[in-house]
């Protein structure tokens, strides 16, 4: 029996984050961390737009269902899945709820923002694994789907946190926003809306549980984590400090995708292609182009600063990272027809 079960199995000596003197470094994981029969798999991390979780606890619930069929398509085609996800609406719903839980219960505290992106997490992906889960099993595929609750450390100095500009939660009136500013919270005003609260968005730095992300995947599970950029946190001597602010999801899915070395980073989103020219008369579809070709149209003002362009952006940091991969953009629907080379964007180095 053993002389036929060692060949299937190989030793991993993946890098690792080891806290050692004050940081996060690179260090071997040990002997005993296996992968098992994955010589075959597609890798595939694949990072899930705001159309793929909906806005609301009913659109969510509908819309992940509907997702999941085409994400079991490409675990069906043979691919491992990691997946991560936006959490804008969600997380200003969860942010929303509990400040006005303290204003109408002043004894309950509202929630840092830090927390709000964690209770976002492990809501939107208790959908997304459920939703997945039974779709696989209406197929006969047993393959476990797991969520893991990530922290992204960030740096203090970043200079985000010098110019915050995330709008999140509630109106409020200008009384609220003069309380929110003697707190330290930055607010902007919107001409005949009020007032909100804005954060920083920092760039990711390590993902602090990238190991049992590895591990799981190594082991062809499917993975859901880094929901919404991750939580973000500020490692302080031993301590892990959480961050008000939020990751943008396009960051840590390039992040990721260059951590666990993967195939494919495949970005679904609510069209088709990437477009020069996106909503005129001459607009274009690009089936195809090098990374040299993405600068230039990043140079020329081609993608929107808040939609195509942060994808573009993980693009080309995945690619730095990992020149021999491949990043696809298109919808969900698209998704498999994409990986086939029959559809979407495709930009390699």
């Amino acid at each position: 029996f053993l002389s036929t079960l060692f060949p299937l199995l190989r030793i991993n000596f993946s890098a690792g984050l080891c806290y050692t003197k004050g940081k996060y470094e690179s260090q071997p994981v040990s002997a005993g961390f296996w992968e098992v029969g994955m010589e075959n798999t597609k890798r595939v991390v694949v990072a899930l737009g705001h159309s793929a979780l909906g806005y609301t606890t009913t659109q969510q619930w509908d819309a992940v269902h509907y997702t999941a069929k085409y994400l079991a398509d490409l675990m069906d085609a043979g691919c491992q899945l990691t997946i991560t996800h936006s959490n804008g609406p969600q997380v200003s719903m969860i942010h929303k709820a509990m400040t006005e839980l303290h204003r109408i219960y002043i004894d309950y505290s509202p929630a840092p923002m830090c927390v709000c992106s964690a209770m976002s997490q492990g809501y939107a992906g208790y959908d997304i694994q459920n939703a997945l889960k039974a779709e696989l099993l209406s197929r006969g595929n047993t393959t476990p789907v797991s969520t893991i609750l990530t922290q992204v450390s960030v740096d203090p100095y970043d200079e985000a946190f010098y110019a915050p500009s995330k709008k999140i939660g509630r109106y409020m009136s200008k009384e609220d926003a003069e309380n929110e500013t003697k707190k330290g919270n930055y607010v902007v005003e919107e001409e005949g809306k009020g007032y909100l609260r804005v954060v920083a968005t920092p760039k990711p730095l390590d993902i602090l549980e990238l190991d049992s992300i590895r591990l799981l995947a190594d082991h062809g599970q499917a993975v859901i984590c880094c929901g919404g950029g991750g939580i973000p946190v500020i490692v302080q001597d031993e301590a892990l400090q959480g961050a008000s602010a939020v990751i943008e999801k396009d960051d840590i899915a390039g992040k990721l995708a260059s951590d666990l070395k993967s195939d494919v980073l495949l970005i679904l989103t609510s069209v088709p292609n990437v477009f020069l020219n996106f909503g005129a008369p001459n607009q274009e579809a690009i089936s195809s182009m090098k990374v040299e070709d993405a600068k230039k149209y990043i140079a020329d003002g081609q993608f929107g600063a808040s939609d195509m362009l942060p994808k573009i952006q993980a693009a080309i940091t995945y690619l730095k990272a990992n020149p021999a991969g491949r990043v696809l953009i298109t919808t969900a629907e698209n998704a498999t027809a994409a990986l086939e080379g029959k559809a979407g964007t495709l930009i390699t180095a």
